[in-house]
């Protein structure tokens, strides 16, 4: 994408080619040539929520003028849009409307929107193009990023997905003006699990304009967000397909995706569950050398962004869940720690008997070590 005074521009290179991504307040009210040319005579496909259209629906007029035909399709709000029966109605939905191999999905929502949309767009006809219009933080940092799209199941979160990247990926940091600060947070822990993990200056960063990024202020959010893409695209590129190092991104995830289930993701938003699931993969982490001040970094800045009291979880529950966690191998679980800040470290050699006991300590007091 072109750049200009205000946008951030980024690429991600994949085996299927390569994503341009773009970041800054006001990139959608400005769209790129490059964008309005991929919606340029097509039948476009806008998939969202109630939520988002009403909030930011008329700022994708320009795009809608340039399409050839053009149809919003709503779905439900959070976890309950990423479903099979869902999909099934979309598909159908773009059959009835005449969607061919040349049409194009709009991902214009938070993360299980992107989810499904990119899902939806990647079984369609054998595959057809989209576009991420991620409008939560969460999703601008992380789940609109890097081509993996899927829907749950009962049993377990993202258990039927597939590897489809966007054409391309645009995240407007003025679309956050409007977010709940609860889903705010929720997409901060995102940032901070990538500042663990890979990038220790993102967390400086984070911790010295915390109280800007929880304002919503798009000018400075703009470069945390671009940051920790920047950080996710390397990544990605060396592990397009989670086969060793992306794996790395599941820091807090294996406890986090527990905890949503055991509530019918109900009670944590996913952030909030992945910041509980940092907590809990700290405690792994300083008995395998983690430094006391890199956990209390860690943990303090957990604390600072702000996470609900944690409701009453079973132990057996959560065990049940982690293992039929999608991250699973024949051989079991990886745990995903920084052995030191900015240095993930992916462990298969835990046993259950200390993962269980682990869990019972921290389910009596997570903030504790």
């Amino acid at each position: 994408m072109t750049n200009s005074a205000s946008a951030i521009d980024l690429e991600l290179r994949h085996p299927a080619g390569s994503t341009p991504i773009r970041v800054g307040a006001g990139a959608l009210r400005e769209p790129s040539e490059e964008l309005l040319n991929a919606v340029d005579e097509r039948s476009v496909f806008a998939i969202t929520s109630p939520a988002v259209r009403g909030l930011h629906g008329t700022r994708l007029a320009e795009l809608e003028a340039r399409a050839a035909s053009w149809q919003a399709l709503e779905v439900p709000e959070g976890e309950r849009a990423k479903d099979l029966t869902v999909a099934e109605g979309l598909w159908r939905e773009l059959l009835r409307a005449g969607g061919k191999r040349d049409s194009l999905v709009l991902a214009f929502g938070g993360g299980t929107v992107g989810d499904l949309a990119g899902f939806v767009a990647g079984g369609f006809l054998r595959g057809i193009d989209y576009i991420q219009l991620p409008t939560t933080l969460l999703a601008q940092v992380d789940a609109a990023i890097g081509g993996k799209t899927a829907v749950n199941l009962p049993e377990a979160k993202n258990s039927v997905g597939l590897f489809h990247h966007p054409r391309a990926v645009l995240c407007d940091t003025e679309l956050l003006s409007t977010l709940d600060p609860a889903e705010l947070r929720s997409g901060l822990f995102e940032v901070v699990k990538i500042g663990a993990i890979y990038a220790p200056d993102l967390l400086s960063r984070v911790e010295e304009r915390l109280s800007s990024l929880l304002a919503a202020d798009a000018e400075a959010l703009a470069p945390i967000v671009a940051a920790a893409v920047q950080a996710k695209v390397e990544i990605v590129e060396a592990d397009p397909e989670e086969a060793d190092r992306r794996r790395l991104l599941n820091f807090g995830h294996t406890v986090g995706h527990a905890l949503e289930a055991v509530s019918d993701y109900r009670e944590l938003r996913h952030g909030e569950a992945v910041g509980y699931g940092m907590l809990f993969a700290l405690r792994l982490a300083r008995r395998r050398g983690l430094g006391a001040d890199g956990a209390d970094q860690v943990r303090e800045l957990i604390r600072r962004v702000g996470l609900p009291p944690l409701g009453e979880v079973s132990v057996a529950a959560l065990l049940q869940r982690t293992a039929r966690d999608k991250k699973a191998r024949q051989a079991g679980l990886a745990w995903v720690y920084p052995s030191a800040l900015g240095e993930g470290r992916i462990d298969s050699a835990i046993d259950l008997e200390e993962i269980e006991r682990t869990l019972r300590e921290f389910l009596a007091d997570p903030w504790s070590e």
